[in-house]
């Protein structure tokens, strides 16, 4: 049985039209975690992002995309053409009884089938129009694509990946689209907020390059006060030597990588004391570690030469115990240090468990329970809820539409015109 949490929803007196492909998908499911009825309009087919893996088993189909099943979970699906007039129409209709539409279209999309914001407030002036595209609706970039690896690396993110002395790096999974999804279900929130006492709506316009310029608020400052750049550190610290280069902080052991920070200060020598005084219990430890008094020390004026023999001698006592007894031994002796876990360790981590944090959604089409990361935050009025699983293309057109009154009879003639 899927775990289900039972109270009472936020949002749960709350109509979201989700419109988006694969890159506004988590603004949709954080409206729909917090119990609004989200409901995912798709073309006739389905959205194309269901074609997107890793697949359930490795078996390619459009109902078996794991990256569709992380994203739309708690949605409803309806499927409708809108660049068909029979499709608008219908679509205007649900616009009169919805409170968000979210969308993820090219700039002027909406406009040319007469459903920009200017059309949706009118047919409803509390209306909440999301929009979340590569560089907004405005500027000289307004008209161009964007992959997730353009938008890292025109948001700056990219040029923070990887090593000082190579080229930077590509995250290893989207991250843009995922940031500016949060921005846009946080800026329609603001909105809702501003509604309450106004009964206006509003239009968000989210860029996703700009969202990536909030992780960035450690090395902007360093550019706009004194023009400096903070170039990438790979498996350094950004806390520096005299040289200008930070300690080695990425350490490999026997089933994996640990991270372990050398630094100054009355908290830097309580660290170091208890790294050595370990070391020197398994008779690893060197005597020009043993001999040093850790009050004095000072990262940044010691030589990196020095700072890269501490780690060193390190590494070899590192390299001798796993991740588990590392994690053991540094918080007993309260060193700063702590495991690099793999998403193996992640789903087996004993805190997320003690917390319930995963959850079990049963996917009757496929036969099988789902194990799915859960609630984002713990409300104590109004907990989350995983209500069902992501939906199959066009599950619910025979439960909305009919809602609105359209009949069976008509639904079969809207779907053989390739409205529905």
């Amino acid at each position: 049985m899927s775990e289900q949490v039972t109270g009472n929803l936020i949002l749960s007196l709350f109509r979201v039209l989700d419109l988006t492909d694969w890159e506004g998908w988590l603004c949709g499911r954080i409206f729909a975690d917090l119990g609004a009825d989200v409901i995912k309009v798709e073309p006739p087919g389905g959205d194309p992002g269901r074609r997107l893996g890793p697949f359930f088993k490795d078996q390619t189909h459009n109902e078996k995309s794991l990256f569709w099943f992380a994203y739309n979970l708690n949605k409803r699906s309806i499927t409708l053409n809108l660049e068909t007039f029979d499709g608008q129409q219908i679509f205007k209709k649900l616009i009169s009884k919805a409170d968000f539409v979210i969308e993820s279209f090219s700039p002027g999309y909406l406009n040319n089938l007469g459903l920009d914001f200017n059309i949706l407030s009118q047919l409803n002036p509390k209306i909440i129009l999301v929009s979340i595209t590569a560089f907004g609706q405005t500027g000289p970039y307004h008209d161009l694509k964007a992959s997730d690896l353009v938008i890292t690396a025109m948001g700056g993110m990219l040029f923070q990946m990887g090593d000082p002395d190579r080229a930077p790096l590509s995250v290893s999974f989207p991250q843009a689209y995922l940031n500016a999804s949060l921005e846009g279900a946080v800026g329609a929130l603001v909105a809702h907020y501003h509604r309450q006492t106004t009964g206006e709506g509003q239009h968000i316009d989210v860029s996703a390059q700009a969202s990536l310029l909030g992780l960035e608020v450690t090395t902007l400052p360093y550019w706009q006060m004194g023009e400096k750049v903070i170039n990438r550190s790979g498996g350094r610290s950004r806390w520096r030597t005299a040289d200008g280069i930070g300690p080695q902080v990425i350490y490999r052991c026997k089933d994996g990588f640990v991270a372990f920070g050398i630094f100054s200060g009355a908290l830097g020598a309580k660290s170091m004391r208890g790294i050595v005084k370990w070391m020197d219990e398994e008779g690893l430890a060197p005597d020009f570690l043993k001999g040093r008094d850790w009050e004095a020390f000072a990262l940044e004026t010691s030589e990196l030469k020095e700072v890269d023999r501490f780690s060193e001698a390190f590494s070899r006592f590192f390299e001798n115990h796993t991740k588990s007894e590392l994690y053991e031994g540094l918080l007993k002796r309260g060193i700063m240090g702590y495991p690099v876990s793999s998403i193996d360790d992640i789903y087996n981590d004993p805190q997320l468990t003690a917390r319930n944090y995963w959850i079990n959604m049963d996917h009757e089409e496929i036969g099988a329970t789902i194990h799915y990361p859960g609630a984002f935050a713990k409300f104590t009025e109004t907990p989350i809820m995983f209500r069902h699983r992501p939906p199959l293309i066009g599950e619910h057109n025979g439960e909305i539409f009919g809602e609105m009154g359209i009949s069976t009879e008509k639904l079969n003639i809207l779907k053989e015109a390739g409205v529905i």
